[in-house]
């Protein structure tokens, strides 16, 4: 406990001292472009696709969720260099509580959207892999997954990035109008799977889903369960008395569960699907690729396509 107040107190200072950064100290070849720094991968996709080549746009470097991400020491130069830093909003960055960054600086994607936003009626502890045991904020976060969310997203970081090199604000636009195209599209194809899922109970591995459920009026239930993990036997039997009186047939996941989990839940009726949220950099391709690859795998485990 003393060493993580003693992070948490260097971190405050580091931001409380932080000073003005020249061109000549960027973390990368870069340095005539404004540096733009996101808190994860959809806002750093976004964008990337809104600012082209006339900006740097970057993303630390997070191993692991980056809901749960807490800044390193050398993290901190990339922060202090920003000349804009894209957070999620919603609580989703948690770390911004025990830094002391230029709030000038920093572009909330969901802060006049508030009304769209989805309140946790209650927070509740549970296991997330190597974390080990924490409880989500009371707002529901990963907003992206309703694709008219991450349109009003995109458009807020598209005012930010005219704001900041007002030259480019009707490239800026244009680029937006594409990227706004596609995520209608992408809600379309969504909307059209999901229409057989209406009135069919399903399980959530986790209580990520929501936007995506209330996007689309999904029969579901959340638990908690994390996919490299094993559930215990009170797990087992919490989800024996759910499917009693929600009768689900497919659970979806965050990520490839366990081979043992995935069996044992063929047993009992319930296939599993992997449905990834995206929030960080994907292993190969981008972010429509991994929505894409989503589409795929729900209709795989719905039986439409093989």
């Amino acid at each position: 406990m003393m060493k993580k107040l003693l992070f948490w107190s260097v971190l405050i200072l580091l931001g409380a001292c932080e000073e003005q950064v020249t061109d000549g100290s960027r973390l990368d070849d870069h340095v005539s472009k404004p540096l733009v720094l996101t808190s994860n991968y959809p806002l750093y996709y976004f964008a990337s696709e809104i600012a082209g080549d006339v900006v740097n746009v970057q993303m630390p470097d997070i191993d692991g969720d980056p809901a749960m991400w807490v800044p390193g020491a050398a993290d901190i130069p990339q922060l202090q260099a920003a000349d804009l830093i894209v957070i999620n909003g919603a609580g989703y960055e948690s770390w911004l509580a025990f830094t002391s960054l230029d709030t000038d600086r920093l572009l909330d994607t969901t802060e006049d959207i508030q009304d769209l936003l989805l309140p946790i009626e209650s927070a509740t502890l549970h296991q997330h892999g190597p974390e080990g045991e924490h409880s989500h904020e009371s707002i529901a976060f990963t907003t992206w997954l309703d694709p008219q969310i991450a349109i009003e997203q995109a458009g807020a970081i598209a005012r930010g990035l005219s704001a900041l090199v007002p030259a480019q604000a009707e490239a800026f636009e244009t680029r937006l109008a594409l990227l706004e195209k596609r995520l209608d599209e992408l809600d379309g194809s969504f909307e059209q799977v999901f229409t057989n899922l209406k009135n069919q109970p399903l399980v959530f591995s986790h209580p990520i889903y929501q936007y995506l459920q209330k996007r689309y009026g999904l029969n579901a239930r959340s638990l908690h369960w994390e996919p490299e993990t094993e559930p215990g036997t009170r797990d087992w039997i919490d989800l024996g008395n759910l499917l009693r009186e929600h009768p689900a047939k497919l659970m979806i996941w965050e990520a490839t569960p366990l081979d043992t989990v995935r069996e044992k839940l063929v047993h009992m009726g319930v296939r599993s699907v992997t449905f990834s949220p995206a929030g960080n950099q994907p292993d190969q391709g981008d972010y429509f690729m991994v929505m894409k690859d989503n589409l795929l795998q729900l209709s795989v485990g719905m039986g439409q396509k093989q």
